[in-house]
């Protein structure tokens, strides 16, 4: 009987006591993480997961120097993603963003503390790295109501205990995104209280070995889950009764089943509804020989943000000419931002450089040319030279960090656009781009 149990919990057998990525093959175990089918589908492509002890580690230390470099005594973290990034662990995420139950504070000298729901302490247990577990960190009005300010002075002696003991009499901490009330009592205790969202964009903008192997697999199972989305809205749409909903449905599907968490956004459209860009999929039934384009937007697996787009052209006639002009235009976009990519370049040079957009598409061009990612969309950011500010994006791109190259070609009051975008690594010499989903054929004049 007891055999019978342990063979149940076994994900795989045959890979031994743990999976590829280093993780237990424990069918039971608390930790999140892909599925069979996403390891298959790595295993098939020629990947290697990344070894999550050392992307953890990578992550720790990382942080840890960049909080000691900026003479700060720790840093506090609420922003869920942040929490993932210091510990890669996972509580009802995106009730979380806002409904901040969790904290975590990293030391200078590397001691890190978690503060977890009350009733689900066993969720970060997996990660050693994670020296203390406390609770008491929700001061929210929905839980909290008048009493949140006693919540939050209860919240802001634990954190000076902590500082006491492990950052002596520097009072410099960092905080990325706190209630009201948390704010004002940590000031009352006596911290100085900086800017913790510099520290963690900065941190999380250069990849580790790990976090790139990551990525790599994250984005595979992106695109196959795309493929599976194309494959239906090219078989059902043709007939009549599939709606945007319905196609972006299958997105979801098809990210879930490997392993991956969310989507941000609701960004697909079709035909009239694609100009102008950022209309949220309905229930608008998509008609034959229609756009559908979208902007996946989506945490897949690891966590790992994949921010790609297409444009489809879904039908059995072709596509009008200035349909497919525009995608040309949109290709010479990115096609020419992204040769710029490479370590050294800066923020500067990339916006008011590169490929000029057409005078008809200048007015709905997208919010910008280029923007970091990494567990979300993440900094830099590169806008348009229209909106440049001096002093904002002072910086060179680093081996190591990964943009998405943008392009919106939306022709002024007409009645469709062209959305595309690839997500690229900066390398040592240049740029790889790791994007391999294919542009669509009718549109592209073939």
């Amino acid at each position: 009987m007891n055999q019978h149990y342990a063979d149940h919990r076994k994900i795989d057998p045959s890979r031994g006591a743990t999976l590829g990525d280093g993780t237990p093959n424990d069918n039971d175990r608390v930790e999140i993480g892909p599925t069979q089918t996403a390891f298959a589908e790595w295993q098939a492509a020629g990947l290697q997961p990344p070894n999550l002890d050392a992307m953890r580690l990578y992550r720790w230390q990382r942080l840890t120097k960049a909080i000691a470099d900026r003479g700060y005594g720790g840093l506090l973290m609420f922003d869920p993603l942040n929490i993932r990034y210091a510990t890669d662990t996972t509580n009802m995420q995106l009730w979380n963003s806002h409904n901040p139950f969790r904290a975590c504070l990293l030391c200078a000298d590397g001691h890190m503390v978690m503060w977890e729901y009350k009733n689900s302490p066993f969720l970060v247990t997996f990660n050693p790295l994670v020296k203390e577990l406390r609770s008491g960190a929700s001061f929210f009005y929905n839980v909290c109501g008048d009493a949140v300010q006693r919540d939050a002075r209860s919240f802001a002696a634990q954190v000076d205990e902590v500082m006491r003991a492990h950052a002596g009499t520097n009072r410099r901490l960092a905080v990325d995104k706190i209630m009201i009330h948390g704010l004002r009592e940590l000031e009352r205790t006596g911290f100085e209280v900086m800017e913790g969202e510099e520290v963690t964009e900065r941190t999380r903008a250069i990849k580790g070995p790990d976090e790139i192997l990551a990525m790599r697999c994250a984005h595979h199972a992106c695109e196959a889950a795309i493929a599976e989305m194309e494959a239906e809205a090219r078989t059902r749409i043709p007939h009549g009764g599939m709606s945007e909903d319905d196609v972006w449905a299958e997105l979801h599907k098809g990210n879930i089943k490997r392993g991956g968490e969310w989507i941000e956004t609701r960004l697909l459209a079709s035909g009239p509804r694609t100009n102008p860009w950022f209309q949220e999929c309905g229930p608008r039934i998509i008609g034959n020989n229609e756009i559908v384009a979208f902007d996946t937007d989506l945490i897949g697996c690891y966590g790992i943000c994949i921010d790609i787009s297409r444009t489809w052209w879904v039908g059995d006639k072709p596509p009008r000419q200035d349909m497919i002009d525009a995608m040309s235009h949109a290709r010479d976009h990115v096609d020419t931002n992204m040769a710029m990519l490479k370590p050294g370049v800066t923020i500067k040079e990339l916006t008011h450089g590169g490929h000029q957009l057409g005078a008809n598409f200048w007015k709905q061009k997208y919010s910008c040319k280029m923007h970091g990612v990494g567990l979300c969309d993440e900094w830099p950011f590169v806008p348009y030279p229209d909106t440049w500010v001096e002093g904002a994006f002072d910086v060179a791109l680093q081996p190591g960090m990964v943009l998405c190259v943008e392009a919106l070609v939306s022709p002024e009051g007409g009645d469709f656009s062209i959305k595309i975008e690839d997500q690229v690594l900066i390398t040592e010499t240049g740029h790889e781009n790791l994007t391999r989903y294919p542009f669509d054929v009718a549109l592209s004049g073939f």
